[in-house]
């Protein structure tokens, strides 16, 4: 008598089987509930966004998340698995802007405010019942009736509430931080986020000539964002560099030795004085343009040991409203902050020559004015990587953005006697092949969970 062979195995039977045990007998409750009153073990959701589908990203985190709690509850820990949606941000508002056809913020100023969020609410669960039922065939154990949503006012009030206990302590205080920022998106970006967009561009570079006061002479600069020079408010040299003052082209230019042994290589000049770039401190010079206010705190050299030999002229220009080495010296120094360009990136009405263009597509005119008045002395095209905003490819910029902060050097020594009582784990994560499969798989999975 020929036996019939075994039947095949079907997860898929066997999964739903389980889950229906656990669904008619109410197991994930029973579990939390049969230790109540034990010692608690604090578990808070990093909340998703549930208007993008779940990716096999999601079902690797949660497989670590509910790996970790199911130990934790069996070593007799009580553990409330609360859920969370993280329902504000760029993403909700992205898609949405999509949908309704808007181009950038303005646009969606002129559609309302109000209507526009209540359509940001209605997209944000868009696909929550897949994250529902991806979590579910994970089995991952999770409070999904009763989870914390940020859009709601109970949240937004903890959130509040936070900022009251820092304002009472006398930590929290409005300044000024130099961001990678979205004029499209109206929005400040984080480096991780900034490190997704970033593309080789091929743009001017400038060498220009700034006057010093009282004597026809020059310092020779280089830049690779012409339009920043509008807002310029200092000169950086070495303070250990050699500067050489030499007479070229019938003209008194000032530059680091080193640079100049690369840059004049071959050409003839004749050197005048060799200058210490410390004695170079505080030596005056006249301002590019005249849009902003002339401030006696700025215009002149100020020392940065972030001034390289590597590229340039040795000498750097200084805009402290467009970049972090900038402000942090014009700090220093005490410099003024000139900001002539507006949210949106583009120049404000004081800016007469360019009120209203965007200042990168600025930069050929702003070229062609410079070298109209003789402060131009040289151009050429420099490739390098550059900031893109991942969500909309629009070009970032460096912007001192007035914001407010909470000073945690204040709380430091509390900070570090708090971290010294907890134990740290640095893991690093190195996949199996066979898992690798079941990821690209997953993917196939999710697709279907979808469509069915």
């Amino acid at each position: 008598m020929i036996k019939a062979p075994p039947q095949k195995y079907n997860p898929k039977q066997v999964e739903d089987k389980i889950q229906k045990f656990w669904e008619q007998n109410n197991i994930f409750h029973k579990s939390i509930e049969q230790r109540k009153g034990s010692k608690p073990y604090v578990f808070l959701e990093g909340p998703p966004t549930a208007n993008g589908m779940p990716h096999p990203g999601h079902v690797l985190t949660r497989v670590m998340k509910d790996l970790i709690l199911r130990y934790q509850t069996m070593n007799g820990h009580y553990i409330l698995r609360k859920a969370g949606w993280d329902t504000h941000g760029l993403p909700v508002e992205i898609e949405v802007e999509k949908q309704l056809g808007l181009e950038d913020k303005q646009g969606v100023e002129k559609y309302g405010i109000k209507k526009f969020n209540e359509e940001c609410k209605k997209c944000v669960f868009k696909y929550e019942n897949a994250w529902v039922q991806m979590t579910q065939r994970i089995a991952f154990w999770l409070d999904m009736d009763n989870p914390y949503i940020t859009l709601k006012n109970d949240y937004i009030e903890s959130v509040w509430w936070s900022l009251k206990q820092a304002w009472d302590k006398k930590l929290l205080y409005k300044g000024h931080k130099v961001v990678p920022y979205c004029p499209r998106c109206g929005t400040v970006l984080s480096a991780h986020e900034m490190a997704q967009g970033y593309k080789t561009v091929e743009e001017p570079s400038i060498f220009v000539k700034f006057k010093l006061k009282n004597e026809d002479a020059y310092f020779l600069a280089w830049t690779t964002t012409p339009w920043t020079l509008l807002s310029n408010v200092a000169l950086a040299v070495h303070p250990d560099e050699n500067y050489l003052k030499i007479r070229y082209n019938g003209q008194v230019l000032i530059l680091a030795e080193e640079r100049a042994a690369h840059l004049l290589k071959g050409e003839e000049y004749e050197l005048l004085d060799i200058l210490k770039g410390k004695d170079l401190e505080h030596t005056p010079y006249e301002p590019l343009f005249d849009f902003a206010p002339y401030d006696e705190k700025g215009w002149y050299i100020v020392l940065a040991d972030f001034v390289t030999m590597e590229d340039g002229t040795g000498i750097v220009h200084i805009a402290p409203a467009f970049g972090e080495d900038d402000y942090t010296v014009g700090r220093t120094y005490e410099l003024p902050v000139v900001q002539l360009v507006k949210l949106d990136g583009t120049f404000p009405k004081e800016v007469t020559l360019w009120a209203g263009q965007f200042v990168k597509d600025a930069d050929p005119s702003i070229i062609e004015y410079l070298d109209e008045r003789g402060m131009l002395e040289g151009q050429k095209d420099y490739a390098h990587e550059y900031p893109f905003c991942w969500r909309c490819d629009s070009p970032l910029l460096y912007y001192a953005m007035e914001s407010w902060f909470i000073a945690m050097s204040k709380v430091q020594d509390s900070l570090i006697k708090n971290n010294n009582q907890i134990n740290w784990f640095l893991h690093s994560i190195s996949l199996h092949p066979s898992l690798l499969v079941f990821l690209k798989s997953s993917t196939h999975h999710l697709n279907t969970l979808m469509e069915n």
